[in-house]
């Protein structure tokens, strides 16, 4: 398949499959998420990372149940309306964008992205990407 220009909705569409929210070591979150997924839940800050968090170093990140996937994945993201900043712009993230190599990897294992495209083609995408949040 060749595209002179591609474009992010040509990368990525969600499949709404909970893939992204299965193995991937925990998802960071920052303080102000936090407080809001407390609010949303009705939870204290204390009782919400002992009960669904795990430490990262000394950051926390929501916990993953027994079965790999995210602990507020029940077929569909029981937080979604306060979902974490890296959940909302999965795949979209850094460590996933720092290379087209990255991006291939990753679509092996997240069927809304696409990893026909030349790697040129998917950089392109990328660092038009990347600009635009300048």
């Amino acid at each position: 398949m060749t595209y002179d220009s591609v474009g992010l909705s040509d990368l990525f569409t969600c499949q709404r499959c909970g893939d992204c929210c299965k193995g991937y070591g925990g998802t960071y979150i920052t303080e102000n998420e936090i407080d809001n997924i407390c609010r949303y839940l009705g939870l204290k800050r204390k009782k919400f990372i002992r009960r669904y968090c795990q430490m990262s170093g000394d950051r926390p990140v929501i916990a993953q149940g027994g079965n790999g996937y995210c602990i507020f994945w029940n077929k569909l993201c029981t937080i979604h309306a306060v979902k974490p900043r890296m959940c909302k712009n999965w795949p979209f993230i850094e460590s996933i964008l720092i290379h087209a190599k990255n991006w291939q990897t990753m679509a092996a294992s997240c069927r809304g992205m696409r990893a026909d495209f030349s790697d040129n083609q998917i950089q392109g995408c990328i660092s038009e990407f990347l600009q635009s949040k300048k």
